[in-house]
């Protein structure tokens, strides 16, 4: 890992980030959640479309050409690679 980078406060991290989207999925409406997961597959989709017409494409490049941040477009990144759809 890099330089700065504390381990444990990273792992801590996550597992807020996780209790949150529990406590989130508890009182979201359930027709929210199936509109959010409705265009996380569209993302995707064009995220998959993009690398097939243009190739890989860099964290950066992603995030401008659909509208994401650079740490959302990373994270999108590599859960399609992870899932082999990259």
């Amino acid at each position: 890992m890099g330089e700065g980078v504390d381990p444990t406060q990273m792992c801590q991290s996550l597992v807020d980030k996780v209790a949150q989207s529990k406590q989130l999925m508890a009182i979201t409406d359930p027709d929210l959640l199936v509109l959010f997961e409705d265009w996380f597959e569209e993302l995707e989709d064009e995220i998959i479309s993009l690398a097939a017409e243009h190739g890989p494409q860099n964290a950066e490049e992603l995030a401008r050409k659909v509208g994401l941040s650079s740490r959302g477009a990373t994270f999108l990144l590599s859960k399609l690679k992870r899932e082999g759809k990259l």
